[in-house]
């Protein structure tokens, strides 16, 4: 059995930053002073397995993924335009972010409607939730009853169980930022 050896002091330092804490904030968090991070962090102290799991559990993160977490395996975080898939056809497009990323628990889309397109005579329905923002442009919501023409920053919530239609009843281009759980794309 070969033994795994890491710098537990770069490595909390490197989850911590990961994570956007401040020693201050993650000694707050479990429990601790911030002496005692910053001691962790420079190596000057080797915490006992408890004062480790302590101090994670203020981020919250196990002790297995403290050890397993691959800083050179973690997903993409920043996406250039040109990375993103194209989704639809000429009139209706999706851009999705992160179309990679395992286990992704939302799509987060970039939507374009050309004047006259829209999602299909059929509503959509589907499980989960769903929102957005208008960015330009103006497009008809029917969601359920309800229909609601919107246009640059009005924006819309709802659970996607809901028969809901987009269409774009203007004369310009619209273009919307959304997001749905569980993803659909």
């Amino acid at each position: 059995m070969s033994e795994i050896s890491i710098d537990v002091g770069a490595h909390l330092r490197a989850v911590r930053t990961m994570y956007g804490l401040s020693q201050r904030e993650l000694a707050k968090r479990a429990g601790v002073t911030n002496g005692l991070i910053s001691l962790i962090e420079q190596n000057r102290v080797s915490p006992s397995v408890s004062s480790l799991k302590k101090v994670l559990d203020g981020i919250p993160m196990s002790l297995a993924e403290f050890f397993t977490l691959d800083f050179a395996a973690s997903p993409q975080v920043f996406f250039q335009g040109d990375e993103l898939p194209v989704m639809g056809d000429r009139s209706v497009t999706f851009k999705l972010v992160a179309s990679r990323r395992p286990n992704r628990a939302m799509a987060v889309l970039h939507e374009h409607y050309a004047p006259g397109a829209d999602t299909g005579a059929d509503m959509l329905r589907h499980k989960g939730e769903e929102g957005g923002v208008v960015v330009s442009g103006r497009i008809e919501l029917t969601v359920g009853a309800e229909t609601r023409q919107l246009g640059p920053g009005d924006a819309y919530y709802f659970s996607s169980a809901i028969p809901h239609r987009f269409r774009n009843t203007g004369t310009e281009p619209c273009e919307i930022i959304s997001a749905n759980t569980p993803p659909t794309f």
